[in-house]
C-alpha cells in the first residue's frame, strides 16, 4: 500500500469509527468529543506503528517524544479536527493524516466525514478547481475570526464565511467552496500539514502569512499561522496584509 493509499485509507475508517461512536448514544457533550479523540486516536496509532514501524508519528491525541525529531519521515495526525463540531453532528469537522518528509508536508488525506458520502480528499487524486467570478470569499473561525481574516475581506470586498475546523476551512477552498483561508490566532502542525499537503497538490498557495514556508516536524509544534488560497488571489492577500 503506498502511503498516500494509507494515509486515506485510515483518513476514512477513523471517519467511519467517529460516526459510530457518535451514533451510540453513548456519549455526549465534551464525553463524546473526548471518546471520539480516544477512539480514533487509538486506532490510526496502532495502524501506524503497524504499517510504518521505522516513521516517526505527531498526533494531537498522543503525549509527544523528542523521537522524531530524527526521522525523515514523520507521520502528522489530528484523529478529530474540530472536536465541538463532531459533538454537534455538524458536517464541519475532518480527520488528518499527513505524512512530512523533511519537513515538508508531502502526503495527505483529509476525511469529511459528516458531509454525504463521507468524503476523502487526498494528495495524489487531485481535480480541477472551481473557477468563481467576483469578489473572494474566506472562510473564517465560527467564534474568533482572525483580525488579519476581517481586514483582508475588507479591504478585497470579500465575503466572510464562518465554518468549524481547519480542515474543512482549507477543504472549502479546494472544494471551491471560498477562495482563501487566512488564520492568524495559532494552530499546531496537526491542524494544517494535511490539509496542506492535499490543497498544495490542487495547485493552491500554501504558507505562512509572511509568505515563508509551513515547516513541519519542528520541536516546538505551535505553527501562528497560514495562508491557503488560490493562487491567483495570493499577492493580493500579501498587499492587503502589508496596507
Amino acid at each position: 500500500m503506498t502511503d498516500a493509499d494509507l494515509a486515506a485509507h485510515l483518513a476514512h475508517v477513523a471517519g467511519r469509527i467517529l460516526l459510530e461512536v457518535r451514533e451510540s448514544g453513548m456519549f455526549e457533550g465534551k464525553a463524546l468529543g473526548k471518546a471520539g479523540d480516544q477512539t480514533a486516536n487509538e486506532f490510526l496509532v496502532h495502524a501506524l506503528r503497524q504499517q510504518r514501524p521505522e516513521d516517526g508519528l505527531l498526533s494531537e491525541e498522543s503525549k509527544d517524544t523528542d523521537e522524531r525529531l530524527d526521522k525523515s519521515r514523520v507521520w502528522i495526525i489530528d484523529p478529530v479536527d474540530g472536536t465541538r463540531e463532531y459533538g454537534e453532528a455538524r458536517s464541519d469537522w475532518a480527520v488528518h493524516v499527513a505524512l512530512a518528509i523533511d519537513g515538508v508536508a508531502s502526503v495527505g488525506a483529509v476525511a469529511l466525514p459528516g458531509q454525504d458520502g463521507g468524503t476523502v480528499l487526498r494528495s495524489d487524486k487531485v481535480g480541477d478547481l472551481r473557477a468563481h467570478d467576483g469578489p473572494p470569499r474566506l472562510v473564517v473561525s465560527r467564534t474568533r475570526p482572525a483580525a488579519e481574516a476581517v481586514a483582508v475581506a475588507e479591504r478585497l470586498g470579500g465575503e466572510l464565511l464562518p465554518m468549524g475546523s481547519a480542515g474543512a476551512k482549507a477543504m472549502a477552498v479546494v472544494q471551491g467552496e471560498a477562495e482563501i483561508y487566512l488564520h492568524s490566532g495559532g494552530q499546531y502542525e496537526w491542524d494544517s500539514c494535511a490539509p496542506a499537503a492535499v490543497a498544495s497538490a490542487y495547485g493552491l498557495h500554501c504558507s505562512r502569512i509572511d509568505g515563508s514556508p509551513l515547516v513541519y516536524n519542528q520541536k516546538d509544534t505551535y505553527m501562528p499561522d497560514l495562508l491557503i488560497c488560490k493562487k491567483e488571489w495570493a499577492e493580493a492577500v500579501f498587499d492587503a496584509l502589508n496596507a
